[in-house]
């Protein structure tokens, strides 16, 4: 779409496509698009200016929501062990991130199910090639677009023998294809009597052995956590250092450690990477033994919060995912350039 200088008036209107715009604003738009800085004082010149740029496209394709750039869905669920019920609200989730125009959606830890003991956890749980997956996979296929599934019951490459899983954070593209899987490295063994918190997920899941690269997606390059991993910054700035623009940390945080840690440990993340972070979380109540916290959040690289699913029910959140955010921030404070190096940081004496 171009504009008609032809159909410019002395009222200072331009059409654009059969519609009356105001030169002045339609001249603003032009600026923030091509970076241009306007100098006028007036509506008759904005109109001469908008002859003068008339070659310039009014707008950049958008996306189908409007914006410039890609969306990202953040969701947020209440994952019960009934695993049909489960992939039914997913998809539902899915769907409507569709029609609003994401490019990429992330479910949260334990969007497959969340079981009431270790003994249903590990009989629910299935191989990357089972159905829970594959159905994923047709889903993101049919709808053209990547999935970020945080958090599957993986069984481990010894389950005849040994029955334990992974905790696997599993990357889709849109044409259904495996990308990248990260399996949880730090397992979250925690008792908290006063808060009424107890879990030991090592009980039954084994340790991932690595980190994985930031994936390259439509939204940008994406690092892969898993909910405790969110507590040790070293992670994320080992993916930050090998391109990561956007951490992902898909979580079912307690109740009691969400209220007190859950939002300030993702803004940190983001402001000592200088990336997007966007978590997708688990809310309300599972079963009898376990709630979640919920707020499922997305982060800027300036550490503000630009959405938030609160506390109360299982929703999404639509992310405008502009990476010259990341540049800007990284450009106006080179916080890594002025890391000093790993040696620098072991240099005090043992103890």
């Amino acid at each position: 779409m171009f504009i008609d200088d032809t159909k410019i008036a002395q009222s200072g209107k331009v059409t654009v496509s059969g519609a009356d715009v105001d030169a002045q604003v339609r001249f603003w738009i032009i600026c923030k698009v091509s970076g241009l800085v306007p100098s006028f004082e007036t509506q008759h010149q904005a109109a001469k200016q908008v002859l003068f740029y008339r070659c310039l496209p009014v707008l950049e394709k958008p996306h189908m929501s409007g914006s410039l750039h890609p969306l990202a869905a953040v969701c947020q669920v209440t994952a019960t062990p009934d695993k049909e019920a489960n992939f039914s609200a997913c998809k539902q989730l899915v769907e409507e991130a569709k029609q609003q125009g994401a490019s990429m959606v992330f479910l949260p830890e334990g969007f497959d199910y969340i079981g009431s003991s270790r003994e249903e956890t590990l009989a629910l749980s299935e191989s990357l090639a089972g159905d829970t997956i594959s159905r994923y996979t047709q889903l993101a296929r049919k709808l053209e677009l990547w999935l970020s599934l945080g958090g599957f019951h993986e069984r481990g490459h010894d389950w005849e023998a040994d029955r334990r899983i992974y905790n696997s954070h599993v990357i889709i593209n849109d044409r259904g294809d495996i990308v990248s899987v990260y399996r949880k490295s730090h397992l979250f063994d925690v008792e908290l009597p006063e808060k009424g918190v107890s879990l030991k997920e090592s009980a039954f899941t084994i340790p991932g052995p690595s980190l994985v690269a930031p994936v390259q997606t439509p939204i940008g390059k994406v690092g892969l956590g898993i909910c405790y991993d969110l507590r040790f910054p070293e992670l994320s700035v080992a993916l930050q250092r090998h391109g990561a623009e956007i951490l992902t940390y898909p979580s079912a945080f307690t109740v009691a450690t969400g209220a007190a840690h859950w939002e300030v440990l993702l803004r940190a993340r983001a402001i000592e990477t200088q990336c997007f972070v966007l978590a997708a979380a688990q809310v309300g109540r599972h079963h009898e033994k376990r709630s979640s916290y919920g707020h499922a959040l997305a982060v800027d690289p300036w550490g503000e919060v630009l959405g938030d699913c609160g506390e109360e029910k299982p929703g999404l959140v639509l992310v405008e995912v502009d990476l010259g955010k990341v540049r800007s921030t990284r450009r106006n404070m080179p916080v890594q350039q002025h890391r000093r190096d790993d040696a620098f940081y072991r240099s005090l004496p043992q103890t």
